[in-house]
């Protein structure tokens, strides 16, 4: 129940900066710095207890790599998704009203946001499998900023392609907010876990200590 609920804190963290800094009055470009802090800063202060996951696409790929009990995917899973709407309501309750009408769903085309979502959650979890998990990197004190600085560069790169979800809780709050479609979670849904398994197995077939 601890790593739960650390789960959920991160994770509305994550996704209430999410939306207090891309709707309008918003942090414009600056956006994409807030959020990887905020995911950097949760990691550093959770990781300890549930690993830090705050995304369903880093809790698979942790638990195909061995280092998450499966008894804890599902609470985790759980925990992640009502974070991100709780944190999407808080969003909702603090935004001016007339901003939150202004906002128009998002439909990105389907090609391209599958791609750079699958290629951005696969770098993101193998950073977090690579810095958070392996022995070779044990004990370090970079491993939240590697994960937070991936979610940046992703956000940056790719943003403006297919919202730069990278995580499926992210994607639920970013829908309940009014910034994307209902027709198109299912992209980020697929995508994401695809490319959290995928960088698993890549990890597991790639790394010395993968065992």
């Amino acid at each position: 129940m601890k790593k739960a609920i650390v789960e959920f804190i991160g994770t509305f963290f994550l996704v209430f900066t999410i939306g207090m800094t891309v709707i309008t009055p918003g942090a414009g470009a600056m956006a994409p710095l807030a959020i990887g802090t905020v995911l950097a800063v949760m990691i550093f202060a959770g990781g300890h207890i549930s690993g830090g996951h705050f995304n369903p696409a880093v809790t698979l790929g942790v638990f195909i790599r061995g280092k998450c009990p499966a008894k804890d995917v599902v609470p985790y899973w759980i925990a992640q998704f009502t974070a991100a709407a709780v944190a999407a309501a808080a969003v909702q309750y603090l935004k001016p009203i007339e901003e939150l009408a202004k906002l128009t769903a998002g439909q990105p085309a389907v090609g391209p946001a599958l791609l750079v979502e699958f290629l951005f959650t696969f770098a993101l979890v193998w950073v977090v499998l690579n810095t958070a998990t392996a022995k070779g990197t044990a004990g370090n004190s970079f491993y939240g900023l590697a994960i937070g600085f991936t979610v940046l560069v992703g956000a940056y790169s790719v943003g403006s392609i297919s919202g730069g979800a990278f995580n499926p809780a992210v994607a639920l709050g970013v829908t309940l907010m009014g910034l994307s479609a209902w027709s198109s979670i299912w992209i980020f849904l697929v995508a994401n876990l695809a490319g959290g398994a995928v960088a698993a197995f890549a990890f597991k077939a790639l790394a010395e200590d993968a065992d």
